[in-house]
């Protein structure tokens, strides 16, 4: 590209190639435009960010540069060199390496093997693997990013913000010139997140280009040097983030003005009939001693660092995982420890943290996953009353605006946040009377996220009863009317979301905190 060359609505000047250049790039599926005649590029040690609702065609992008999908037409350049399209060792051969946001590690294998995979270190002209080194090299990767995994456990095990960090360490082993990340700090806490931010600062100092895909745009403002927003497959536009606003950028994503999640404050009725109680749940060496209650119309959040617990006291609330001791009751009627079965027939329903693994089965249609959890309300006779079912897949599809060509393609093929809508879809048609949510927006765009918000409301206004898991601070302090801080295993406090500040939950989240605070 020449210098003064146009792109979108604005004009770089530069006297250096871009590191990556595409031109006229599209995808289609069915007819339907994935993306469709891009072109921007990314320049050397840049921090280049990608913006747009979901569907808007950043996965798409990225499996164009990552060589797992080959385009339609239009080329892709490496300073100036066309690469090989549709060909993954040619884009990792250049220096292109992706963090993706769904965890792409091998669940049996542990970390070190996660971050070697097909590219291990031997001794002895290739006779025997180096484990030492391997071993050696992981520490020095997960402490270059802060973070303390379990080296010789199935990454399976770990949580999936622990999985995404040993992706992190993946990538970074790499010699990599251009770093993709996909929603990077989706599944991260607050203090992971600045960790991580802090280490894509680092990588533009040492000329590596990122090529930075979020909805969150507090981190866009923070990082980035410029932003490219994709509406409908296509380019909006290219701007120096210098030079733009939250509320434009918003414009620019969705074409229209978005409302701000702001705080509850006060109950839309008062707080008296208690709905989930849990007393003095504990797993040894996972949680202890925790108790709690959630009250008819009230969003209760739960909120710590990575790894502090709190997916595992929901996954044992709801029956997946045993607990040692304590007891789970809903409306007064205790659960039986480790039964989904018996918790979904109290009336419990659950959005997992992981929609691919746990939330969904990606094969089947989407009709087919909406109506997974009511299949027993919908059959007679051990026949499924297929006008009944439909018109549940109908009904779920339209209040949650699911983007879908019809509830017979398949899962796999709708974007994340639309996958996101379908998890809670399922669920919401069991008719639960307590709703847990573990990080309900992650990866969601910046309009679905305030559906998903308003959604919730409503829910709570109709007297449900919702338990909220987030790493997003700002999120939970919006959205709950209470908040309840799990540190290394525990309770560490409990606020008023209304009467509290970011900083004084985050105090006491942090492992040197000391002390429980109530509010």
């Amino acid at each position: 590209m020449l210098p003064n060359d146009s792109i979108g609505s604005i004009t770089v000047t530069s006297t250096n190639l871009p590191l990556i250049e595409l031109r006229n790039v599209s995808k289609s599926y069915g007819g339907v435009h994935a993306v469709r005649d891009l072109s921007f590029n990314v320049s050397p040690g840049e921090i280049h960010a990608i913006c747009g609702e979901n569907g808007a065609g950043k996965s798409t992008l990225i499996r164009l540069l990552a060589g797992i999908t080959v385009p339609d037409h239009g080329e892709i350049f490496i300073q100036n060199q066309r690469l090989a399209l549709g060909i993954v060792k040619a884009s990792e051969s250049a220096g292109i390496a992706v963090m993706h946001q769904e965890s792409t590690a091998f669940p049996d294998l542990n970390a070190i093997d996660n971050i070697f995979v097909g590219r291990e270190i031997t001794r002895l002209a290739g006779w025997i693997l180096d484990r030492s080194e391997m071993k050696q090299q992981t520490r020095k990767l997960l402490e270059r990013i802060g973070e303390q995994v379990p080296l010789n456990v199935p990454i399976g095990s770990l949580p999936l913000a622990q999985r995404q960090m040993v992706a992190l360490a993946r990538a970074l082993s790499h010699d990599c010139r251009l770093l993709i990340m996909d929603e990077p700090t989706a599944s991260l806490s607050y203090r992971e997140t600045q960790v991580l931010l802090q280490i894509v600062r680092q990588l533009r100092e040492q000329g590596v280009s990122v090529l930075y895909v979020s909805h969150r745009l507090e981190e866009i403002f923070s990082i980035a040097d410029r932003v490219t927003v994709l509406r409908d497959g296509q380019l909006v536009g290219t701007r120096f983030v210098r030079d733009v606003d939250s509320s434009e950028l918003i414009r620019m994503m969705v074409g229209r003005d978005i409302e701000v999640v702001s705080r509850m404050g006060t109950p839309a009725r008062p707080l008296q009939n208690k709905v989930l109680e849990v007393d003095h749940l504990t797993k040894t060496g996972i949680f202890d001693d925790i108790s709690f209650t959630v009250h008819s119309g009230e969003i209760l959040g739960l909120t710590g660092l990575v790894g502090a617990g709190r997916s595992e006291i929901v996954r044992a609330i709801f029956g997946i995982d045993r607990y040692d001791s304590g007891n789970v009751r809903v409306l007064g009627k205790s659960l039986t420890c480790g039964s989904v079965k018996n918790a979904m027939m109290a009336g419990l329903a659950m959005v997992p943290e992981d929609r691919q693994h746990e939330g969904l089965v990606l094969p089947m249609s989407v009709g087919s996953n909406i109506s997974l959890a009511i299949l027993s309300r919908l059959s007679r006779f051990g026949f499924i009353q297929r006008t009944h079912e439909q018109q549940q897949i109908a009904e779920q599809m339209t209040s949650l605006l699911v983007k879908a060509a019809g509830p017979g393609i398949a899962a796999n093929t709708l974007s994340g946040g639309n996958q996101q809508k379908l998890v809670l879809g399922k669920w919401l048609a069991s008719r639960p009377k307590v709703l847990i949510l573990d990080e309900p927006t992650r990866g969601v765009d910046v309009g679905a996220k305030a559906q998903f918000h308003q959604l919730i409301r409503n829910l709570a206004e109709s007297g449900m009863a919702t338990l909220v898991i987030s790493s997003d601070l700002p999120e939970l302090l919006g959205l709950c009317h209470r908040l309840v801080v799990i540190r290394e295993g525990s309770v560490a406090g409990r606020f008023e979301c209304d009467q509290t500040t970011q900083e004084e939950v985050l105090s006491l989240s942090l492992p040197e905190s000391q002390g429980v605070e109530t509010r």
